[in-house]
């Protein structure tokens, strides 16, 4: 029982280090999604929009690169690929709420 009850200290003991080494998190430097809401800057509305778009129309969508997002009305990420100036057609096309991240459009321009 003494042998148990030693055992049982010890890890106790190792646990209380181990958790009391972990290096705190700064979670100063996050946005807040109040306030920027949860598509802040152009890199994550491409990041989505790319998401979006590769399981529609496939690898395809990386010979309209580079992509470009803009915002209209400080509201709306349009994201669009770029056209060759060789190919006919049109590119992909998103829009994102920025403030929640609801798709509100998806398409290819032909």
């Amino acid at each position: 029982m003494k042998i148990v009850l030693n055992k049982l200290v010890v890890i106790f003991f190792i646990t209380f280090l181990c958790l009391s080494c972990t290096p705190k998190r700064d979670y100063s430097k996050l946005t807040d999604p109040q306030k920027d809401g949860y598509v802040p800057n152009e890199e994550t509305a491409i990041k989505i929009a790319e998401a979006v778009w590769l399981p529609i129309y496939g690898k395809e969508i990386y010979k309209e690169k580079p992509f470009h997002a803009t915002l209209k009305n400080d509201t709306i990420w349009v994201v669009e690929g770029t056209l060759k100036k060789e190919a006919d057609g049109g590119t992909v096309y998103a829009e994102i709420h920025k403030g929640n991240g609801k798709i509100l459009k998806v398409t290819h321009y032909k």
